[in-house]
Formats: structure tokens, sequence, C-alpha cells
């Protein structure tokens, strides 16, 4: 009679740590869930969705210096200064273009943006409910857009707040207001606003992260787990954040460093903060406690422990 086989060193581990098969557990639905193929969908819309963004960014900037004739003609002057000849010129009837299309670009850039986030919304919406396993009946084009467009403008508004509240923690920022109020001269205030800065930019990827794993997928889920979720996806932005810096200062030094590094430095930081996000919320959905959790957000909805949906929405 043979003998039992040998539970192995991961098989021991689980059993023993349950943090490990936790996380073993919440990689398993990951990939199950085509983690990997989401995100990098994701990665397509957030990228195609900055077009559009930018030219509305053209057409703000455009109404600035159109009502600004004195700051447009210093900037003639310093294009002027750093680029002479035809080049300069080319440049400068560029701007000036630019400005004149202005409504145009503005109104085109607001529409595409408007459609292209709606796309970007519905697809991350589907990309967190595939890892609740949730497949939603439809509820009608109509209805599902405006729910869409409701989270969008949330998402925007919680955006909104995050940057504001980064740019608060920013450690220039904060030597800047010390030196406002004179104490800017205290022993060791440089260590500890970059400590606070640190500590800041974490708490805010915190926050946003658990309202997009509490709020987006379309099925009801814990506070308590997507707080827990949200800390875990802020750390390792954290941590990815720190080693993106060190990448973008040794790429940028190179002169096709500097021309390619930035759209490869977007492109692998949307992939990343995407993969977290899903990863973050396939943990929060293996929790012991979250089999009684993820109640359907209306009786169309179905979660659990059924099948994967087969992907995010075109």
């Amino acid at each position: 009679m043979s003998k039992p086989a040998k539970p192995t060193i991961v098989a021991r581990m689980r059993a023993r740590y349950g943090w490990f098969d936790h996380v073993l557990r919440a990689n398993e639905r990951f990939n199950a869930g085509n983690g990997n193929f989401l995100a990098a969908g994701l990665t397509y819309y957030t990228i195609f969705a900055l077009f559009p963004l930018l030219m509305v960014g053209f057409a703000v900037v455009g109404f600035m210096l159109s009502r600004r004739p004195d700051l447009l003609t210093r900037i003639d002057g310093r294009i002027r200064a750093s680029v002479s000849g035809e080049l300069g010129q080319q440049l400068i009837g560029l701007m000036n273009a630019a400005i004149d299309s202005r409504t145009s670009v503005g109104a085109v850039g607001l529409a595409t943006a408007a459609w292209a986030g709606l796309s970007w919304m519905a697809n991350l919406r589907e990309a967190l409910s595939c890892m609740w396993k949730c497949q939603a009946r439809p509820a009608g084009l109509a209805r599902t857009k405006l729910s869409d467009l409701a989270a969008m403008l949330s998402a925007f508004l919680v955006t909104v707040a995050a940057i504001a509240l980064t740019t608060l923690g920013d450690a220039t920022v904060m030597a800047r207001m010390l030196r406002w109020v004179g104490i800017h001269d205290l022993p060791g205030l440089g260590v500890i606003l970059r400590g606070v800065s640190l500590l800041m930019s974490v708490l805010v990827s915190w926050l946003l992260s658990t309202w997009m794993i509490a709020r987006l997928p379309r099925a009801r889920v814990s506070l308590a787990i997507s707080v827990r979720a949200g800390l875990l996806a802020a750390v390792g932005f954290g941590l990815f954040a720190q080693i993106a810096s060190v990448y973008l200062r040794a790429v940028l030094r190179t002169p096709a460093g500097a021309t390619f590094g930035p759209v490869l430095g977007v492109m692998v930081f949307a992939y990343i903060t995407a993969r977290l996000i899903l990863f973050a919320a396939a943990w929060a959905a293996t929790l012991a406690e979250s089999a009684a959790v993820p109640d359907p957000r209306g009786a169309g909805n179905s979660c659990g422990t059924g099948s994967f949906p087969a992907g995010p929405a075109a």
C-alpha cells in the first residue's frame, strides 16, 4: 500500500499562515477572472481617454491666453529667444492657431472626453465586478449610461479632491506654508516634511482605492472590507511610485529616454495601477467574511461563486 503524498511546501504554508492562503486565493481569483487581460483593456481606455482631455486642456489654455495679451506677448518673446529662425516662427504660428480654434477644439474635446470617459468607466466597473463574479442583467441602455455617468462624475470629484490633498501634502508646498508663518528653520524639518508628504500620498491613495473598490462594482461591497483592500492597493501603489520615480530619473537622462520614456511611463503606470486595483478587489472578494457581502444592487444582479463574466464591455 503506497504512502500518502507528502504535502508540498506551499500547501504547508497555506495551512499554517492564513494571510498566505488568502493571497494565493486572491491571485487564483484574479487569474480566473482574466485580471491581466482586463488590466490591459483598462490601460487602452485610459490612454485613449487622455487625448480628448488634452484637447480640453489646450482649449482652456487658449481661452486664458486670449484674455491675457501681456502674457501671450511674453510667451512669444520666450519662444523667439529660445528657438530662433523658421522653427520658432512655426511654433508661434501653431500657438496662435490653437488659440484661434479654442472653441472648436474645446467642443470636440468635451464631446470626445464624455464618450471616452463613459467607455472607460463602464469597462472599469465591469472589470471590478468580474473580481466579484458578478453578472448583471441588462438594465436598459439609458439607465446603464446614467449610472456610469454618475459614477464618472463622482470619480472626477474624488480625483480632484485627492489631487488637492496631495498638493497640500507636498513637502515643497508645506515648506512654503511654514515659511509664511515663520517656523521654517526648525531642526530636522526637511525629514519630517518628506515623511508627512509620503504619509499623505499613501492616505490619499488609500481613500481613492477604497472608494473605487466600494462604489464602482455592480454589487454591494462592505465598506469595512473595501477599507482593508484599499490599504493593500495604496501600499502597493506607494511602492510602485517610488520605483517609477527612480526609473524616470534614470531614463530621462538619455535623448531616446526623454522622447519615449514619458509615453512608456504613462502606459506602465496605467497598467500597474489597474492591476493593483483589480487584485485588491479580488483580495476583498476572497475574504472569509465576504461570502455574505455581495448582495446584488437590484434584482437583476447575481454575485458570489458562479462563473465569471466573459470580459469588459466594448
